[in-house]
């Protein structure tokens, strides 16, 4: 195997027991068409010396790499969906396949979405559409160009089977994708113990995090009682699923299905089903067709999270007092704010002035991109910078919406900010008229050109559009 003397393999989540997973076989599928490589973040993790061959081989059929899972592991997790509680979970369609460390000694999953049937498959095939791993590439890659703290797609291989699907049209092309996650362990992955009321393995589980995905904290509790280990999974948490939920606010994003077996405990983002990016700002805005009541709508988002975030701390009772579960849940509010205007700030490019400034600030923005309609996007490209990029800005297709009444208090607020990194306005990506965006109808259009025509050529100027974006927004180095 070519790998480079950065691949350092680290599988520790087979440490935690067999109580947490089920070792299982990949399905073997009759071709393996390598359609993406993220060869960025291969390069990261010491992969990036693999030849095609060998990459279809470890992604696509799923061989091990050295020093690392033998065999893969389906994880066992519950979950609330919409709300309502359901055992009958787990990894149904994929599997962790290795574990290994990055160049900041983080641990980070190799996780797979279309990798064949588990024990915990129910009545499914175990399989990904194709289009369904096209869409999580540019979800993941568009939210890392903007900042937010997010699983990546590390590959995608066109597997040649015929899919049926009750919500596309069918039958459809399958792929087997890969994730690079830090970690892959739920909120549900702790209800399951919960509701088999095994606190044994919810404090084996706690320290796990703790000393593999939060070093840190462990290293000022590792001394400390159980129940105080848990609450400062729970604080750290809190801090770090408020972190990424405003991160999506700021970035216009929907996630579109935040059940509890959706949120990672290291606060991550990913798992990306019928996500949207907003048009315009509306917070009543869904992402997911079945989601009638508009429980996960966008301006909703982070009630969804606290709830979710109540329901782990409901698990961590059974080796911790309510007192500082209580207190760590209630830090949520502020935290979000804080991140919320900091996300904001930083999307604009803008250096901090604190306080009630910048909070009124953002609550402008917010006021401005409800009055106009303005394309959400649009509008942080365009005022990227604040007030240096006002004549880039009166360039704008959309220019007509800064020049009345309801831009006139936000243009005043914008005046005392600098520019916190004026290098990015120099970058290429601000020569152009209008940002990298993804709205449905361009997701269709790429995916039509691969359904009908076999033409890659769509998806691969859009990936190109969006990592220009993160280079110049300092998310994206080159590969």
């Amino acid at each position: 195997m070519s790998t480079s003397n950065t691949y350092r393999p680290s599988p520790v989540h087979r440490d935690l027991g067999e109580r947490f997973f089920d070792a299982v076989t990949p399905a073997a599928f009759p071709a393996h068409r390598v359609r993406y490589r993220n060869q960025r973040w291969a390069q990261r993790v010491g992969l990036a010396g693999l030849d095609e061959t060998e990459w279809r081989t470890h992604f696509g059929q799923f061989a091990p790499l050295a020093g690392n899972l033998a065999p893969p592991l389906a994880l066992r997790y519950h979950g609330h969906q919409f709300r309502v509680y359901n055992p009958d979970l787990g990894d149904g369609r994929g599997f962790l396949f290795a574990q290994l460390r990055d160049g900041d000694n983080r641990v980070l999953d190799l996780g797979t979405k279309g990798s064949g049937q588990t024990p915990y498959s129910r009545s499914g095939d175990g399989r990904l559409t194709l289009k369904g791993g096209v869409r999580e590439l540019l979800a993941t890659t568009l939210l890392e160009a903007l900042g937010v703290d997010t699983s990546k797609t590390f590959s995608l291989i066109e597997t040649g089977e015929r899919l049926t699907r009750n919500d596309e049209p069918s039958p459809t092309r399958s792929g087997v994708l890969v994730r690079l996650s830090h970690s892959h362990i739920r909120f549900g992955t702790f209800q399951r113990l919960a509701y088999e009321e095994d606190a044994v393995s919810i404090q084996r589980l706690i320290d796990h995090v703790l000393v593999h995905y939060m070093p840190d904290v462990w290293r000022s509790v590792a001394d400390r009682a159980p129940g105080e280990r848990a609450a400062a999974l729970l604080a750290e948490t809190v801090a770090r699923v408020a972190r990424t939920g405003a991160q999506w606010m700021a970035a216009g994003f929907v996630h579109g299905v935040l059940n509890t077996d959706n949120i990672n405990v290291t606060g991550e983002s990913f798992d990306y089903g019928p996500y949207r990016f907003l048009p315009h700002y509306d917070p009543g805005f869904t992402a997911a067709y079945f989601d009638r009541t508009g429980l996960y709508a966008y301006g909703r988002q982070p009630e969804a999270l606290a709830w979710n975030l109540e329901r782990l701390a409901e698990c961590l009772r059974l080796v911790c007092d309510e007192p500082p579960l209580i207190a760590a849940l209630r830090s949520f509010a502020d935290r979000f704010e804080t991140a919320l205007v900091a996300s904001m700030l930083n999307r604009l490019n803008l250096t901090p002035l604190g306080g009630a400034q910048d909070m009124e600030l953002v609550g402008t923005i917010y006021q401005f991109l409800h009055d106009t309609k303005a394309p959400f996007e649009q509008f942080f490209f365009d005022w990227h910078g604040g007030r240096v990029s006002e004549s880039r800005a009166l360039r704008s297709p959309v220019a007509d919406r800064y020049g009345g009444p309801a831009f006139a208090s936000l243009k005043n607020l914008l005046a005392p900010y600098g520019v916190a990194v004026p290098e990015r306005l120099t970058h290429p990506y601000f020569a152009g008229e209008r940002p990298a965006t993804l709205l449905i109808d361009e997701i269709e259009e790429i995916w039509s050109a691969i359904a009908e025509d076999d033409n890659w050529r769509p998806l691969e100027v859009k990936c190109a559009a969006l990592e220009l974006a993160g280079q110049a927004l300092g998310t994206m180095s080159l590969a």
